[in-house]
């Protein structure tokens, strides 16, 4: 039986290292800018932003992604950086790392499997996490949910089945990770939840493709998604995009009053 070759078992691994575990690397902080505290800092309500990783990373590696919002409207922002749970991962020959649901291949295009039960197990788990966060007291309107690759695939996922009105969904370099039928689970409210959508123009990893299948795939739901197009971006997220979220989340931010 002739041995097993090396080199195409390890290219799958060694790309998932380099393009989901060091992503936060990719990431500069922005020096903050001199700016004044809000007249009236209570009025300014509590709100969250739950951030979900790629495949590979974990939480804490891209909790630095909160010091890039700088403006005071963040002064009552909880940020959640969890991490998936260790699985095997289909498009990796099985290898063990942390993955939200099982992905069956790469480059993910708009046609790739979708591991629906695996998704939806995730889904719940973040919708426990949104849950506890409501009934501390914040107002779902102020509630986003924010996410990388794998993650933002999820973040999809999660505030289109969400029962609730919630504040966003913003997707990076993600994918409509179900088909359309999961759509029969949506509520009325869950569609008035905005959608921002990113996408570098130079991904490899998850095409393109899959990421302007996102806005059509919305409209036939009855959602409303801003569409973000980063010429020369691969699989990553640069300061461009997190300053856009920063200010696309302050438009939708609600005071107390």
């Amino acid at each position: 039986m002739p041995k097993m070759k090396l080199v195409p078992l390890l290219k799958p691994f060694l790309v998932l290292l380099i393009t989901f575990g060091f992503t936060i690397f990719l990431v500069r902080l922005i020096e903050p800018t001199n700016q004044s505290p809000p007249k009236n800092s209570e009025a300014m309500a509590r709100s969250f932003i739950l951030w979900l990783h790629g495949l590979g990373d974990s939480g804490p590696a891209n909790e630095p992604i909160k010091g890039l919002f700088t403006s005071p409207q963040f002064k009552n922002t909880k940020w959640s950086f969890p991490s998936a749970p260790s699985k095997p991962v289909t498009c990796n020959y099985g290898s063990v790392m942390p993955s939200w649901f099982d992905i069956h291949e790469l480059p993910v295009s708009d046609s790739s499997p979708k591991d629906e039960s695996g998704l939806l197990k995730a889904v719940k788990n973040v919708h426990s996490m949104i849950d506890k966060e409501i009934e501390a007291g914040t107002n779902p309107n102020n509630i986003f949910v924010c996410g990388f690759s794998q993650g933002g695939a999820l973040t999809l996922a999660s505030v289109l089945l969400y029962p609730k009105t919630l504040g966003g969904g913003a997707v990076f370099s993600g994918w409509v990770p179900f088909n359309s039928s999961i759509l029969e689970q949506q509520t009325l409210e869950a569609k008035k939840t905005p959608i921002l959508w990113s996408h570098g123009m130079a991904d490899k990893t998850v095409l393109f493709e899959a990421g302007q299948a996102g806005p059509p795939f919305l409209e036939r739901a009855g959602m409303t998604c801003e569409f973000k197009a980063y010429p020369r971006l691969a699989h990553s997220i640069n300061n461009e995009e997190l300053k856009n979220l920063e200010s696309w989340i302050k438009t939708h931010l609600q005071s107390n009053s």
